[in-house]
């Protein structure tokens, strides 16, 4: 036999104010005579503050497995001048396809005449941009609070992946060294880099960049100028593509460049002009012997 509820003693306009208010007069406390719920204590009731809410237990963070590598003093001052260089510089970027068969070719005839020693695709690269810069002086330039810095002399860096970081060597004058210089010069400021034994004179100053990943298998990127330079020339890999040659299809070896500029420094047309000396160097590669 099942129990009956308990009586709930309330006056008729109590009963009424907690119906029309949604309150449940078993979970009201009278005030009136024997504890008879009144008009008094429905009020109450609604001007009461609800009752907290009980908050969610948090799920519980697997841990995460990972390896702290501290900062290092270089990586540091890599990460400062790349985000200088990305927030306040005023990039733009123009990227040209680069016949490499005649270069790839004189290349191969060279090795032949100074084996031991051997030419890499990277030290007629070298050579292109100096000759172009030097075309274009314009572009050999750096920004400054005082001016434009346009350089005399063709001073070249080129980027060496190290273990501790990025690393620019710079071949000073290199407009004037032959291919067989750039290649010694380049290789001994390479292995040094890598050995971090590249001393200031080394590595500061320089009029514009040379990255290349070609090596990597990377087709094609837009790298970060290094400041204060205007200007950084990505070259990926020399790969066969088919291209079209006097209105057939025919199978090429090319390689994607491209520039990346300070606005501030350089206009489009002066970039586009650097642009197209490099790439005529390397299409008739004949003209970096001269």
């Amino acid at each position: 036999m099942t129990a009956a509820p308990a009586r709930i003693f309330a006056s008729p306009l109590a009963r009424r104010l907690a119906a029309a208010a949604g309150l449940d007069l078993a979970t009201l406390t009278g005030s009136g005579p024997h504890g008879r719920i009144v008009r008094a204590d429905v009020e109450a009731a609604r001007a009461a503050p609800p009752p907290p809410v009980a908050a969610p237990a948090p799920t519980p963070t697997p841990p995460v497995d990972y390896d702290l590598i501290p900062l290092t003093a270089m990586r540091r001052t890599i990460a400062r001048r790349l985000t200088e260089a990305k927030t306040t510089i005023p990039h733009f970027y123009l990227t040209a396809e680069v016949a490499m068969d005649a270069a790839i070719d004189l290349r191969g005839q060279l090795n032949q005449r100074l084996a031991p020693a051997k030419l890499s695709l990277n030290d007629l690269i070298l050579r292109a941009l100096a000759l172009a810069l030097r075309t274009v002086p314009e572009a050999n330039a750096a920004w400054a609070e005082d001016g434009l810095h346009r350089f005399h002399a063709v001073d070249l860096a080129f980027a060496v992946a190290t273990p501790g970081g990025l690393l620019t060597p710079v071949l000073r004058g290199a407009d004037r060294l032959g291919l067989g210089e750039i290649a010694t010069r380049a290789q001994d400021l390479a292995a040094r880099a890598r050995d971090g034994k590249l001393a200031p004179e080394d590595y500061q100053g320089g009029g514009a960049t040379l990255s290349n990943l070609g090596m990597y298998g990377v087709r094609d990127f837009a790298a970060i100028i290094n400041p204060p330079q205007a200007s950084i020339l990505a070259v990926g890999a020399a790969e066969q593509r088919p291209v079209v040659k006097d209105g057939a299809l025919a199978v090429a070896t090319v390689m994607s460049a491209t520039l990346s500029v300070d606005h501030r420094v350089v206009d489009g047309a002066t970039a586009a002009r650097l642009l197209a000396a490099f790439k005529g160097m390397l299409e008739d590669p004949l003209r970096m012997m001269l």
